[in-house]
């Protein structure tokens, strides 16, 4: 038992398995280590080891995958602080302190201990404690899912209708509707369309279609198209066919899942202030608000929106050495899902009725309209904008005003400052 008052250090370098611990102890220089195999009576014994001390203990970790979260919820529950170790800090420390390439060198958790005494560690926040764990595994579970949906788009355009009906393409609208694969399920092949007549077709097909504006044109459509397709004359009755079928019915499955998650994420967070708010902006919509939240939980933690815009990698880094400036990029240190919500954010906003930030789009691109590289640097304008924008209104719990969104300092309407003022008495 030492009496310095200061914290007793622990590093834990986390695995599958087994977790390698440095245990430092104020006032000794020998450091203790440990094995903790994550099984139920190695936890056990360790939290009784650390509630031994006596003293206060502070516990680092590396996040890795999802290894650490019944750990760390454990030392959480027994009341330990604990600190979170960015990967690409510990990366920076450990090159700088053993110019080591080697990730698997037991030095890691000496590096982690180095870097909680100087205090180069950031606060853990428990998912479970700060009740974000629903929302991060609805926005996951909905992110995959709209992955896995892209995916079967990309193989329906450019395997199935080529083979079977490649005229059906400029009919099948956005990827949210269903009524496209409901359509193929029932008609496969040009085939299946014109083994009957028009009318008959249409009758047959009236009520899959939904509820399309001046159905009996589209339908009479899709009849010429059929009767003139170079797709394969396959009978619909094939085993091929059937496979199509299958695949068509995935799709239709990964759509009714999408839709039950926001139904979910509409219901969870419908009434949360933060989620109404965020939704106010040009470009959130419930998936969007539900990914910010899940990804970085209260924004109030953020004193300043430059940090959430670092938390989000949107501060810009600038290559420089001696007289060669280089170009000026994001870090990308930062939310890779946060920041690409955001993104995606931004190109829906710049599509949308005047605001703000098509605004700032069109200004930015005025020089040049045809200029890739100019759109890209404006759409990563315009995603800082509305990260910023997000931070803002939550901080002063304020609803979005068009062509308000939160200028920072520069801000002259005297009116406009008030809230801002109140917010960081």
């Amino acid at each position: 038992h030492h009496k310095t008052g200061q914290p007793v250090l622990i590093a834990i370098d986390i695995a599958k398995h087994r977790n390698e611990v440095l245990i430092a102890v104020p006032g000794r220089r020998r450091r203790k280590r440990l094995t903790v195999r994550n099984v139920r009576e190695d936890i056990d014994r360790f939290v009784e080891t650390l509630t031994a001390f006596g003293v206060p203990v502070q516990v680092g970790f590396e996040p890795t995958g999802d290894y650490h979260r019944p750990l760390a919820w454990r030392l959480h529950q027994a009341g330990f602080e604990l600190k979170l170790i960015s990967s690409l800090s510990l990366a920076r420390t450990r090159e700088a302190m053993h110019n080591s390439w080697d990730k698997n060198d037991p030095k890691d958790a000496q590096v982690m201990l180095h870097m909680m005494q100087t205090g180069l560690t950031q606060i853990w926040h428990d998912p479970l404690v700060h009740g974000v764990n629903d929302i991060q595994e609805l926005s996951k579970t909905h992110a995959v899912i709209s992955q896995t949906k892209t995916e079967f788009w990309h193989r329906l355009r450019t395997h199935y209708l080529p083979l079977y009906f490649p005229e059906a393409e400029r009919f099948m609208g956005n990827s949210r509707s269903d009524w496209f694969l409901a359509f193929l399920e029932q008609f496969p092949t040009p085939g299946s369309i014109t083994c009957m007549s028009e009318d008959a077709f249409i009758e047959a097909a009236w009520d899959v279609v939904g509820k399309k504006v001046s159905k009996a044109r589209l339908l009479a459509d899709i009849y010429a198209t059929a009767a003139d397709s170079i797709g394969l004359p396959v009978d619909p009755e094939t085993p091929a066919i059937r496979m199509f079928r299958l695949v068509l019915g995935q799709g239709r499955h990964l759509i009714a899942q999408r839709d039950q998650i926001e139904q979910q994420a509409s219901d969870l967070l419908g009434t949360h202030p933060d989620f109404v708010r965020l939704r106010t902006i040009p470009g959130i919509g419930p998936i969007n608000a539900l990914t910010i939240l899940a990804e970085a939980g209260d924004l109030r933690r953020f004193g300043h929106h430059r940090q959430f815009l670092k938390f989000c990698g949107f501060n810009l880094s600038t290559q420089q050495s001696g007289i060669f400036r280089g170009q000026t990029k994001l870090s990308k240190f930062g939310n890779a899902r946060l920041r690409r919500t955001f993104w995606m954010a931004g190109q829906v906003a710049i599509r949308q009725r005047e605001n703000g930030f098509r605004d700032k789009y069109e200004r930015y691109i005025a020089r040049d309209h045809s200029d890739p590289h100019l759109k890209r640097k404006a759409l990563t304008a315009v995603a800082a904008k509305i990260a910023r924008t997000a931070h803002s209104v939550i901080k002063t719990e304020t609803d979005y005003r068009p062509f308000f969104e939160g200028r920072g300092p520069r801000r002259k309407d005297p009116a406009l400052q008030v809230p801002l003022r109140h917010a960081s008495s």
